[in-house]
């Protein structure tokens, strides 16, 4: 008999593994504590054909081109966790095509066949997340959403984003943030009840990025920055501040970890001004391997012009370094005053100031001070404990489950004169076809799948007392852009 304690949860998200990044990281770090605490996790995700990084281009490119195929189907990863990867056409940003209602088939045996209770969404521009919460609650099951960024209200794609996820989140259950700047964007975007919008940080792993003194090099001062080279990102900020600070300080390098649009200009600003000596361009650099880069600085630049959390900032912070940033977003929630220094605004002069001013007062920091601090902070166990806070909250309180389909519809009415109307007619149109799929197969006749016995794994290898989230998959170990 099931425990009534144990919860069955669906994690969806466009981006997971092999791909890497915050959010994959995210996923992946939780599931697994969720599956330590004793609840069903699966994952939910399109396939991958390529490696990470390597996007088709849209300029000759066909559809056959765009279907991933090599990872594709069900892999098991630790502690049982398991993973469908489903076959999507992928854009290039690693979002799959939005197809509405294309998938809602595969959703529906997925959920039945892993008696699935709950759907946790992640991230705002992943359509498939989107797409699955909307069947989630056509289907009767909770829902819940976590937005991993921030978003503007004045240009066209901010505009329809948000249009959409006003319509999917009308009557979700809940919605997280990882940040309370996040929450205040959020709330306004999708016109959220400030009620049902929890904030939960990202963590790290305070082990995988323990600080290493000897790792660098006494006769320099060396700065990292390990970021996607992207507008957003503030690679154009980055190029023009290299130079400043190069030219103050003779004693300075730069080591660039990622990869990006923007990394020409980098290449170009180097030769400009003769720094090849100075500024090292690591490009993609594996997952296992970003300690290694971190450890070798003892500063850390962050120039985002835009930011919800800045999980790479924390990592940074937790390997002992000095973090300098910009002050956007949420980036000032993360830290403490003492382990992070802003400049006044995000320009190359106030950044390239700030930057030679710490610098100069290098000799004040304690790398093993500052890991103790961020290993206090933040831990997965904690981020797990609360989320599943959220879980049992809305578990208990019914919601979407209760909810007749004429309430449903009232709620999304009120999204606009034409646009409520359309997300009336989406919601009708995804009840007809679920019943239709109901009538043609009946779940009934839809095999169930036993759930994976970690406590009997355990035992049959070796009886580990502890398994932790922080081994990752060696098949994982992708580059990070």
């Amino acid at each position: 008999m099931d425990d009534p304690e144990r919860l069955r949860i669906c994690m969806v998200s466009d981006f997971f593994f092999p791909n890497v990044g915050g959010i994959e990281s995210h996923l992946y770090c939780l599931s697994q504590e969720l599956l330590l605490r004793g609840h069903k996790v699966i994952i939910v995700t399109h396939a991958y054909d390529r490696a990470p990084g390597h996007h088709p281009s849209s300029k000759g490119a066909n559809v056959k081109d765009l279907r991933p195929r090599t990872r594709v189907g069900i892999r098991w990863l630790t502690n049982g966790l398991k993973v469908y990867y489903l076959p999507q056409i992928v854009l290039p940003s690693q979002a799959s095509f939005p197809t509405i209602f294309g998938h809602l088939a595969y959703f529906r045996d997925i959920m039945t066949r892993e008696r699935i209770q709950l759907v946790h969404g992640h991230q705002a521009f992943s359509s498939m997340c989107l797409e699955y919460i909307l069947h989630a609650r056509t289907m009767g099951l909770h829902a819940c959403f976590t937005d991993h960024s921030l978003f503007g209200f004045n240009n066209t794609g901010a505009i329809m984003i948000n249009k959409v996820l006003k319509f999917v989140l009308s009557d979700v259950d809940h919605v997280i943030c990882v940040s309370h700047t996040s929450r205040e964007n959020t709330v306004l975007r999708a016109a959220l009840d400030p009620t049902r919008v929890s904030v939960i940080p990202n963590a790290v792993i305070a082990d995988d990025f323990l600080p290493d003194p000897a790792a660098v090099d006494p006769n320099w001062v060396t700065i990292v920055c390990v970021t996607r080279l992207v507008y957003n990102k503030g690679a154009d900020l980055l190029t023009q501040v290299i130079p400043r600070v190069c030219a103050a300080l003779p004693n300075v390098r730069f080591i660039i970890a990622g990869d990006g649009a923007k990394r020409v200009d980098l290449e170009q600003m180097r030769e400009q001004h003769v720094l090849q000596s100075r500024v090292q361009l690591l490009g993609a650099v594996p997952h296992a391997q970003v300690r290694s880069v971190l450890v070798q600085g003892q500063i850390f630049l962050n120039t985002s012009l835009i930011e919800a959390f800045g999980t790479a900032m924390v990592e940074a912070a937790c390997a002992g370094l000095h973090v300098v940033s910009t002050r956007v977003g949420g980036v000032p929630e993360i830290l403490p005053r003492d382990l992070l220094t802003f400049c006044d605004r995000p320009h190359p002069v106030d950044l390239a100031t700030t930057l030679i001013r710490v610098v100069r007062e290098l000799g004040l920091h304690d790398p093993w001070a500052t890991h103790q601090v961020v290993r206090d902070m933040y831990a997965w166990s904690d981020v797990a404990a609360r989320t599943e806070n959220v879980y049992r909250g809305v578990v208990q309180r019914g919601g979407v489950r209760d909810r007749e389909l004429v309430d449903r519809l009232v709620l999304y009415r009120s999204g606009g004169l034409v646009a409520g109307l359309l997300y009336c007619l989406t919601v009708t149109v995804d009840l007809l076809l679920l019943n239709l799929l109901d009538w043609w197969r009946s779940r009934d006749e839809i095999d169930v799948v036993p759930d994976f016995d970690l406590v009997k794994w355990r035992w049959l290898h070796g009886g580990a007392d502890q398994l932790s989230s922080s081994v990752a998959p060696g098949s994982f170990d992708e580059p990070r852009e």
